[in-house]
């Protein structure tokens, strides 16, 4: 299943993490893993922020890829399903009247 990744890092730990290198470690770690389909990083409320949507195959994977943005980076995570266009095309087909 599609997924959405977000992580908000607190900026004072951002910049421990960035200083010490943990910080694109820790990103590039779950790049390895998830290869993520698409990867988007901005300023979100004061924190750095990334976004990624990569494919699950497996639920029991999350806490493999997540708990490094938790212990690294003491980040907030958010996981949420997506769909593209062409799945939210199909899943409206039985709905319109």
């Amino acid at each position: 299943m599609r997924m959405l990744l977000k992580i908000s890092i607190p900026a004072e730990q951002g910049n421990r993490a960035l200083l010490d290198g943990s910080l694109p470690n820790t990103i590039l770690s779950f790049v390895e893993k998830a290869k993520p389909e698409a990867c988007y990083f901005l300023p979100h409320y004061g924190k750095r922020t990334g976004f990624f949507f990569f494919d699950l195959p497996e639920p029991g994977m999350i806490p493999s890829l997540t708990e490094g943005f938790f212990t690294a980076l003491n980040a907030e995570v958010e996981l949420s399903p997506a769909m593209s266009l062409d799945d939210l095309k199909r899943g409206l087909q039985g709905i319109a009247g």
